[in-house]
Order: C-alpha cells, then structure tokens, then sequence
C-alpha cells in the first residue's frame, strides 16, 4: 500500500467552503464537510442500488441515481 496519501486537499476545500460562506471557518471544519459528503454518497448509492433492483436492471445507471436524487438531497439538508 502506498504511503500517507490524503483523501482530499484540505487547503482548497477550506477555500471553497470560505469564498462562499464569507464567515470564518473552525480548525477541522473541512473533515466534517468531507465525512457528512461520503455519507451522502453512500446514501445516494444504496438508495440507487435498491431503485435499479427493483426496477430490474442488473447495473446501477444514471436513471436510478436520478430518481432518488432528490430525496437524498433533501434528507441531508442542513
């Protein structure tokens, strides 16, 4: 396995985060935004899952993330 490798620039997600929050931001508040973003996806994922089987296709497609989309959103609203 290969060494320390981030999972993502904690630099720039500050600075996006910052530019459009225009309020100052806490020391660790960049992995928050990055934990509550992989459970999003993780959310949306297996909720697409579901919605292919049910729908009787062997692969996850743009369809089934499309239409629960909407209600993961809405669940993980702030």
């Amino acid at each position: 396995m290969a060494g320390s490798q981030k999972p993502y620039p904690r630099t720039t997600v500050k600075k996006i985060v910052k530019a459009h929050s225009n309020k100052s931001l806490s020391k660790n508040v960049d992995i928050l935004i990055y934990l509550d973003y992989i459970l999003f996806m993780q959310h949306l994922m297996r909720e697409a899952s579901i919605s292919a089987k049910q729908a009787g296709e062997k692969n996850i497609s743009a369809r089934s993330i499309h239409k629960v989309t909407e209600d993961a959103l809405r669940k993980f609203k702030g």
